[in-house]
């Protein structure tokens, strides 16, 4: 964290950077991260009571988190996180006062039998259930609302979806937003999380519906990270 706080701090980027380090690098974060905002991997679904071990997401917006990650595919797939804890986790993350990243994504399976945007479109619905219930203009215009494409099959093993593959998706949960929020679909910003790198990140971040990434590997190397976080600032600038 101190390298990449340094990197930044010499950079100075226009461009939002996050950091969502584990729940015990959390303090480590609060003192280091001058240049950056952080966030935590994960929240309870529940806001207090005899839960041992979950962690409220008031506790962490005491705690400094601005933001944090739900609906990861690990989640999903390893902790078997179905629609109902992650449409709980968002309603109590953004309740809280912190930022949302929902994140949707198809396994190989899903993507060879044709049914990768059915897949991402249900999942990020979840996430249009439960702003149905918010004042979605005010957490829209806070970039408080944000959508995080991750293929499950692009995650750690060095594939990447093609810009344009990748591209066709974030438009098609556009769409799929825009029939629940209207306009303001157009204000929510959708990553990329697939195996994304300083060599394929220019490409990724030319295109009109991929407005950042969601770094899973490259951000193990603050040198990469950073440059990634270049690449980002360099074409907001222009």
């Amino acid at each position: 964290m101190t390298a990449v706080n340094e990197g930044l701090h010499q950079l100075k980027p226009d461009v939002d950077v996050l950091i969502f380090p584990a729940y015990t690098s959390l303090a480590e974060a609060q003192v280091l991260c001058t240049e950056l905002q952080y966030g935590a991997q994960n929240c309870s679904s529940f806001e207090s009571g005899a839960f041992t071990g979950e962690i409220a997401a008031e506790m962490l917006a005491s705690f400094g988190c601005s933001a944090v990650i739900v609906g990861h595919s690990e989640r999903r797939q390893i902790f078997a996180e179905d629609d109902e804890a992650l449409a709980a986790k968002a309603r109590r993350a953004l309740g809280a006062g912190l930022s949302v990243v929902f994140c949707v994504g198809e396994s190989l399976q899903q993507r060879d039998s044709g049914e990768a945007k059915a897949v991402c479109c249900a999942q990020v619905s979840v996430l249009m259930s439960v702003l149905d219930q918010m004042e979605v203009a005010d957490l829209v215009a806070k970039g408080r609302v944000v959508v995080a494409y991750e293929p499950v099959w692009a995650i750690g093993t060095g594939k990447t979806a093609s810009a344009e593959d990748a591209q066709d998706m974030h438009a098609a949960l556009r769409a799929e937003m825009a029939g629940s929020l209207g306009e303001e679909a157009d204000r929510i910003q959708i990553l990329y999380g697939g195996s994304v790198k300083s060599a394929n990140a220019d490409q990724l971040f030319q295109q009109a519906d991929i407005d950042g990434a969601l770094i899973g590997g490259a951000s193990l190397d603050a040198n990469e990270f950073v440059e990634i976080v270049r690449i980002a600032d360099a074409l907001v600038k222009g």
